[in-house]
């Protein structure tokens, strides 16, 4: 092999760590981060938020015993309906947005006017906690309800009296959605795993379709198209296909707790997109927020709140997005578009002041003298070629005397830099330029005793172990009668045995180990 010419050498850098990529921000990232999060404190237990249909789009926050209704706006609270004698659970807006339906801890739902803030209807049917009510996206005379009892139901809003009551489920009712294309459809998820597709033009009221999400179902939705769900348990996100009978499409498992609601928000071209596209928000106990999408089947956004995560909802127009927390605080997000910038740019001027032109500089061309006198601080024109140094790379000791071919000073000197990842890359150098071997037979005593209590210390360590086992190997072969002349390379000797054996102990009780766990993954994974 032909050594490297002096003048071309460059620093032995150790090839054991990998440089950190930095992440590159994409148009989605920066879409989403155009939200403007604004805190609203002071709140106890947030268990729901949606917004309002209507043009002004406010947005309800279920907490405590309390139903407020926020400007999406200003964030500041419009109205607060209190007719509760337990903990409100659910809100939901009517398709008009004038009414608003909401669910209590004891069981009852209570229908309001979000002009009179009165209750209108009150509808006492289940036995225990409702925790999901929801007016269909096409019907203002019905609502769906579910709830501790594992009971759903469908109710008539005028008459104040259940249509049907569905049986199936054999836990808790935590969640439900209504189709975005069909008024009579609409879904339920629950503890027992499962979510189920009911259909209130079938006769018998049996679920017309049932998926397993394996986990607890904490969030289901419809997506746009109507013929695709989306399931929140666990620590995944699940997409399933209606239209083919419940095939599993996908599963997103980004967090690492329990994501606890999921939500569509809509993205315009300014994120990346050639035309508007939906995403799926899901939010978790890990304190983060997910973009996903499901188009692409991939998550293109992660941002980290400072709390546990329960709540989330997006408003119609894709202009504000809301977040509940376990601690009491809803991350409210507005995004300013350019229009409103500018709007309020313009606003705070009492008068407009004219621009002042700025006077033209002469166009130094290559026959002016100032045109080579221009200096550090101009301007390059497009045309115009940057010439640059070259840049000295800065060699440490060991490099430098691997650039003179000095080997065994090389060696001498990185052992005495105590720097593990150095003095194996150096080694690795030596063995590329085939000089390890000398340089080991050259060491006199004290230099051998260094490279005795390097491999003493590091030759059991997994990251070095390949090279640094052979080095060992050879040296012991090699410098035998230096060995065994000395007491002090005996006892680095008799420590280095006792690492090896240390390390041949560990290594056999994780493989027993191994053997003991991997029959039980086995069975648990034919389960």
């Amino acid at each position: 092999m032909a050594e490297p010419h002096p003048s071309k050498a460059f620093p032995v850098k150790p090839k054991l760590k990998s440089k950190p990529r930095t992440p590159k921000q994409t148009p989605e990232s920066k879409y989403w981060s155009s939200f403007k999060t604004h805190q609203i404190p002071g709140l106890i237990s947030v268990r729901s938020l949606s917004f309002s249909p209507s043009l002004a789009h406010p947005f309800a926050v279920a907490h405590s015993a309390h139903l407020s209704i926020y400007s999406s706006e200003t964030f500041s609270v419009t109205s607060t309906i209190s007719f509760f004698k337990d903990t409100v659970t659910c809100a939901s807006f009517r398709s008009d947005g004038r009414l608003i339906a909401a669910s209590e801890s004891s069981g009852r739902i209570q229908v309001f006017d979000l002009n009179s803030r009165g209750p209108l209807r009150k509808l006492e049917s289940h036995s225990r906690p409702v925790r999901f009510v929801q007016f269909p996206l096409l019907d203002r005379f019905h609502l769906i309800s579910g709830g501790d009892d594992a009971l759903v139901k469908y109710w008539d809003v005028a008459g104040e009296t259940p249509i049907s009551e569905l049986r199936g489920h054999k836990d808790y009712v935590r969640c439900g959605d209504s189709s975005p294309v069909n008024l009579d459809t609409f879904v339920t998820g629950s503890y027992d795993h499962t979510v189920k597709l009911w259909d209130m033009r079938v006769a018998d009221r049996r679920p017309m379709l049932e998926v397993n999400h394996r986990k607890p179902v904490e969030d289901v939705i419809f997506l746009p198209s109507g013929g695709v769900i989306a399931t929140a348990g666990g620590n995944s996100v699940k997409l399933w296909d209606l239209l083919s009978g419940g095939k599993l499409l996908f599963s997103m498992e980004s967090h690492n707790k329990t994501v606890t609601s999921i939500c569509v928000g809509r993205i315009g071209r300014d994120a990346g997109d050639e035309s508007e596209q939906s995403r799926i928000l899901s939010v978790g106990l890990d304190g983060y927020m997910k973009v996903f999408d499901y188009a692409n089947m991939r998550v293109t956004h992660s941002m980290r709140f400072p709390a546990p995560l329960v709540s989330a909802a997006f408003s119609p127009d894709s202009s504000t997005r809301v977040i509940g927390s376990s601690n009491g605080i809803v991350f409210a997000g507005k995004r300013k578009t350019k229009e409103k910038e500018k709007e309020e740019s313009e606003s705070r001027l009492f008068w407009r002041i004219a621009p002042v032109e700025q006077p033209k500089r002469k166009v130094l061309r290559p026959s002016y003298y100032r045109y080579f006198q221009r200096g550090q601080g101009e301007k390059p024109s497009e045309g115009d070629y940057l010439v640059m140094k070259p840049k000295r790379a800065k060699l440490t000791e060991h490099d430098k005397l691997l650039k003179k071919f000095r080997h065994r000073e090389a060696l001498v000197s990185v052992l005495g830099s105590k720097n593990p990842e150095n003095v194996v890359a150096v080694m690795e150098e030596l063995v590329a330029r085939r000089k390890l071997v000398t340089c080991i037979t050259n060491l006199d005593v004290g230099e051998l005793e260094l490279l005795m209590m390097f491999l003493q210390k590091y030759c059991t360590v997994p990251r070095y172990s390949s090279l640094l086992f052979k080095v060992t190997k050879r040296v012991i072969q090699m410098r035998a009668d230096d060995i065994r002349a000395s007491v002090s390379f005996k006892s680095h000797i008799r420590n280095l045995k006792r690492s090896v054996e240390e390390e041949l102990r560990i290594q056999r009780s994780l493989l027993q180990i191994q053997g003991i766990i991997t029959p039980l993954l086995n069975s648990a994974g034919r389960r």
